[in-house]
């Protein structure tokens, strides 16, 4: 999973290294990953040393490439490939968000998704199964006043999802899917007060972590969200 270091995608690694899973993960903040790694290692002591975390942009092809490598040294090979590293631009109307804002966006959200699928996808066709989930927005199936940039990059997601699809062999599958409404600091961004009143990270996940468990090769090219 990439983006492992807060919000969902810290809380789904912790919820599936509860259910027995090896942990690949990476964030673009140390601390973060080291607090992460403690808490793993709180959760099964004897096994804590078969996570793998480590620090990367996604951003950068270079970055993840530097995690693909450490992927392969240790023969390893995604089961389920979770991308859910995001940012969203500060709220503002298109044409008054500079030219950094929107390319910040756009390089996290939609060529971080792609720096990660172009290493890994070829590893888990090598290995003949696979469940590729990219994390959506309803803001990716609908408009988003003051937040243009971010539905621009998750509209991108289920695009680029819909067309691997197409193309991944029989037993694999790739899944474009909306977290639903929860209350990370992203929704406090953009919500306000009113972050408050949905559900925490810790609710999602007991259903996230079944839903996308429970994925197969028969969801390929879905756009399905969290309820």
């Amino acid at each position: 999973s990439q983006g492992v270091g807060r919000g969902l995608g810290r809380a789904l690694a912790l919820s599936l290294a509860k259910r027995g899973h090896t942990v690949i993960g990476c964030a673009r903040s140390p601390n973060a990953l080291h607090s992460l790694q403690k808490e793993l290692a709180a959760l099964s002591p004897s096994s804590s040393h078969t996570h793998l975390l480590r620090i990367t942009d996604v951003a950068s092809n270079s970055s993840v490439e530097e995690l693909f490598k450490a992927v392969l040294e240790r023969d390893l090979v995604p089961d389920i490939l979770v991308n859910n590293a995001g940012v969203i631009n500060g709220k503002s109307k298109f044409w008054e968000i500079p030219e950094d804002g929107f390319d910040c966006v756009i390089d996290t959200n939609v060529k971080g998704t792609a720096n990660v699928l172009r290493h890994f996808i070829p590893l888990m066709i090598q290995g003949g199964k696979g469940i590729i989930v990219n994390f959506s927005s309803m803001w990716g199936r609908n408009g988003a006043s003051m937040f243009s940039p971010y539905s621009a990059s998750n509209w991108a997601i289920e695009g680029l999802t819909k067309s691997i699809a197409l193309e991944l062999p029989k037993g694999m599958a790739i899944i474009a899917l909306d977290p639903g409404i929860v209350n990370t600091d992203m929704l406090a961004f953009c919500f306000g007060d009113s972050a408050a009143d949905y559900q925490n990270p810790e609710e999602w996940v007991v259903k996230a972590s079944t839903m996308i468990l429970s994925f197969t090769s028969e969801d390929n090219g879905a756009s399905l969200t969290v309820e």
